[in-house]
């Protein structure tokens, strides 16, 4: 009997059986990732490219070697959430009459659910995080975020939550509640395997990181700014970037707060969200919506700021209505807080309160609609040049405005009672965030590209995968609109009726064609890379771009700027450039920079130990997990010899380099 429990206390609910032997496409998926990961340790280890990987990277602080990590991950789990919206397309498109398609109704219902968690929080969000760390303190004339370390910790936080949805896939299932997971579907008695644990805990993990980032980039806008930059010269992205994190601080912990209570109820017998013993499952659904919609916001507002530097830069004039355009960043950030309820106006809310709610979601379309006016008179008798950035900013504008359009349509309650559960509601949720935050972070990628890596990517490559993403989209998401306005229900993984066949077909025919445009950008990755010293742009400014973060070398030094620089314009690196802005050629010193350190790796990593075993239910496990994560916790709290010198010398050189640049180019 002690044995037993031993044994139960070890390993709680795992056993061999929650390993899908069932499942011949996990079976196959996890014997590629397995040989595909043994080759790629392989290729590390023949190479000797695990000491430089674990120095330069895995304990990095540094704020630019962090943000392109975010983005690293972000486009990983791209693969996997894109998969899994490919095999929904290929199951609806031949699920029909009495065929039953390739996937078993519970495995479709994880890979729906898996879709929409990986795609929002481990693609976008780790797309416009990584984007704001690394050009945010180039743009204020930081050198580095307020805290460094707390950098690193948020980064690997957000990672081992991925990998633990990643987990899900081979060890147990997810869940299938959609990625929301609304009760009683989430709730122990409909839902009493590890699935909605699976999601519970990953997303804990993963948001902790996330709102720690949210207070460190606050910090640092609000604390390094460079002199003479007042909030009103910040650069647009700057602005996008303190109203994202402003609303990250003040709505993760809803959600974490949220999840809390729902894991609760699943595993102590809370009734938070149950209709007994005083519960009431609409609380989790407004709980989750006045989380759920600023993270709308939280998403699109940093590629506004996007567009807002590109249009500028392409069009090769300042920023048309710079003072509206912050005014109408600030009113969205607000208004975010007021409009949650336009995602259940079907619940019976009552005319008043869907009334409200209703016009509240019209009036964030106006300064949302000022933003597109702004970018068209920027670009008015601007001399634009049709490079990869300025494409995908395009295309965004007639993306976005249509997806926005649609938005105002379900904001009107008669509307939305009709429309709300069908496929239209899917179209238009895509519509928006593909067109504005993908289009946008693949635009981003392709302007800052340079700066990060001191080659420009393939313009060829570039181009073919923006037409696939943009003819891709429209070819798989119409349909989803024409048959919403037909009535056809979302979430489906069966339909009786033959007609629709033909739309589900284009669809997926869509979805193959975003599959090319996928694989031509990660062409345009390995070409740029093959041929990087003919795309080489020496050091400064490829584009011609009109913000501070261009005033350093390309790639940027460790320590960013070796002076503060002083900013008197708005238009700051122009300001520089038209005045023949010459760097100090004297009186450097040596730079003071944080060391790195492997304490926000191995903390997160106890933290999905924790969080697995939470899971599973490994007691034993757990409790030694929580104690190794305090007590590394506690260490790191106590090394102080965290802090080397840059030498002077060696600063000398790297701004040598660039004085000789800018002699030659300003």
């Amino acid at each position: 009997m002690s044995d037993i429990n031993l044994t139960k206390l070890i390993f709680g609910r795992l056993t061999l059986e929650a390993i899908p032997y069932h499942e011949p496409i996990l079976i196959g998926t996890f014997a590629m990732v397995a040989v595909g990961g043994l080759a790629l340790l392989a290729a590390m280890f023949k190479f000797r490219l695990w000491g430089p990987l674990w120095r330069d990277w895995i304990t990095s602080i540094d704020h630019k070697k962090i943000g392109i990590m975010y983005m690293v991950l972000a486009i990983v789990m791209l693969l996997r959430g894109f998969s899994d919206a490919l095999m929904m397309r290929a199951q609806q498109a031949f699920a029909f009459g009495d065929s039953a398609g390739f996937l078993p109704p519970h495995h479709y219902d994880q890979v729906f659910t898996a879709h929409g968690t990986i795609m929002i929080f481990f693609v976008a969000m780790p797309l416009v995080t990584g984007l704001m760390n690394y050009v945010v303190p180039l743009q204020i004339g930081a050198r580095d975020v307020s805290f460094p370390f707390l950098n690193n910790f948020s980064f690997w936080m957000t990672t081992f939550g991925a990998m633990l949805t990643m987990a899900s896939l081979f060890v147990g299932e997810f869940a299938r509640t959609g990625w929301l997971a609304f009760p009683p579907l989430s709730g122990i008695m409909a839902s009493p395997d590890v699935g909605v644990d699976y999601y519970i805990w990953s997303l804990q993990v993963a948001g902790v990181g996330t709102t720690l980032s949210g207070v460190n980039l606050i910090a640092t806008i609000v604390k390094m700014r460079a002199p003479g930059m007042s909030l009103m010269k910040m650069p647009v992205f700057t602005w996008t970037a303190l109203c994202t994190n402003a609303l990250i601080v003040a709505t993760f912990p809803i959600l974490t707060v949220t999840l809390a209570m729902l894991s609760l109820d699943r595993m102590v017998g809370t009734n938070f969200f149950t209709n007994d013993l005083g519960g009431n499952p609409m609380l989790y659904v407004n709980l989750i919506w006045i989380w759920g919609h600023p993270e709308v916001y939280i998403l699109v507002l940093p590629v506004f700021g996007v567009f807002s530097e590109i249009v500028s830069t392409f069009s090769g004039k300042k920023l048309f209505g710079y003072t509206s355009m912050v005014y109408a960043t600030v009113v969205i950030t607000v208004l975010s807080y007021l409009v949650w309820l336009h995602h259940f106006f079907t619940m019976g809310s009552g005319a008043s309160v869907n009334s409200f709610f209703g016009i509240t979601t019209m009036i964030i379309s106006i300064p949302t609609g000022a933003k597109i006016f702004n970018w068209l008179f920027t670009m008015y008798k601007g001399r634009i040049r049709f490079d990869v950035p300025m494409l995908w900013t395009m295309g965004f504008m007639v993306t976005f405005v249509i997806g926005g359009m649609t938005g105002v349509m379900l904001a009107v309650p008669p509307a939305d009672f009709v429309l709300h559960n069908s496929l239209f509601l899917i179209a238009h949720f895509h519509n928006v965030i593909i067109g504005g935050v993908v289009f946008g972070c693949f635009a981003a990628i392709n302007y800052w590209f340079p700066k990060a890596f001191g080659f420009k990517l393939d313009e060829f490559w570039g181009k073919i995968s923006f037409w696939c993403w943009l003819v891709g989209f429209w070819v798989a998401f119409t349909p989803l609109y024409v048959m919403g306005f037909m009535g056809i229900t979302r979430r489906m993984n069966h339909f009786e009726d033959p007609s629709l066949q033909k739309f589900f077909v284009i669809a997926a025919i869509g979805a193959l064609i975003i599959a090319a445009g996928i694989g031509a950008m990660l062409v345009q990755f390995y070409v740029s890379w093959k041929n990087r010293d003919a795309l080489r742009d020496v050091t400064g400014d490829p584009w011609g771009g009109r913000t501070l973060e261009w005033a350093t070398s390309s790639p940027p030094p460790d320590y960013n700027f070796a002076f503060t620089p002083v900013v008197h314009e708005s238009d700051s690196w122009a300001d520089m450039k038209a005045n023949a802005y010459q760097r100090p050629t004297s009186g450097f010193v040596a730079i003071h920079m944080p060391k790195n350190t492997a304490a926000g790796f191995i903390i997160s990593a106890c933290a999905a130990a924790l969080g697995f075993a939470m899971i599973w239910q490994m007691w034993l496990v757990a409790g030694l997990s929580f104690v190794a994560m305090l007590a590394a916790v506690i260490i790191h709290t106590f090394n102080y010899k965290r802090d080397f010198y840059i030498p002077a010398e060696e600063v000398v050189r790297t701004e040598a380099a660039h004085t000789r640049f800018l002699e030659s180019h300003v």
